[in-house]
């Protein structure tokens, strides 16, 4: 197998997959021209599988595709995290209002991915907790709310993916959510919605200071 290059499976995802982390570790810099050659060569993958994956990238804010000309590395920037980070404590609790006190069923298996984001890590780690958040706010019937937040957790998942690399900070997210289903449990929805406030606004910190220490790497 060549260095980079990705198992079988979904070939697009786990393209997508390989090429976020080449943005998020930097062995793809800000404002970089994607060979799409030598990167399908590098992981081992066609081009057309390639292309779909760097199209889904475009759509979640990783890369910027400019005619004619191919697809460019879009800046990590803490301007843009703290524009779009702070959206969702606001969005999350309101739509957990609207959808009220899940059932038992779905409290159930709220439980159950919380037991697998405690285990998991990295990417699988960044789509276990975005399955137990839009598990939390299913019930809720502002569709377009749930469509915000859809894309609002597309944007952010390059950032987040340094956070999950961490399990220090899974171990948080997994504490928060216990504290948001006893909440639950106990039919406070009002304390659940203020510890899922808390729990958007967990991630920040650590996904800030990581931000700032890029820059310092950089500038050396």
């Amino acid at each position: 197998m060549q260095s980079g290059e990705i198992e079988r499976g979904n070939i697009s995802e786990a393209a997508a997959e390989a090429v976020r982390a080449m943005i998020v570790d930097g062995r793809l810099g800000a404002g970089e021209r994607i060979n799409e050659v030598r990167l399908a060569q590098q992981l081992g993958v066609s081009r057309t599988p390639l292309r779909e994956a760097l199209s889904g990238l475009v759509a979640e804010g990783a890369l910027i595709a400019r005619p004619r000309l191919g697809y460019f590395v879009r800046p990590l920037t803490l301007e843009e995290f703290e524009q779009i980070y702070d959206i969702r404590p606001l969005l999350d609790p309101e739509a957990l209002r609207l959808a009220g006190i899940p059932s038992a069923k779905r409290i159930a298996r709220l439980e159950k991915l919380n037991a697998q984001l405690h285990e998991a890590h990295g990417l699988r780690a960044i789509e276990i907790d975005d399955a137990w958040h839009m598990e939390l706010i299913a019930d809720c019937p502002n569709k377009v709310l749930i469509e915000f937040i859809q894309n609002i957790i597309m944007r952010t998942r390059r950032y987040e993916l340094a956070l999950m690399r961490e399990q220090e900070n899974v171990a948080v997210a997994t504490g928060d959510h216990e504290r948001i289903m006893a909440a639950l449990k106990a039919g406070d929805l009002e304390a659940a919605c203020a510890a899922l406030k808390r729990n958007m606004q967990s991630g920040r910190a650590p996904i800030v200071a990581w931000l700032k220490q890029r820059v310092l790497r950089k500038g050396k």
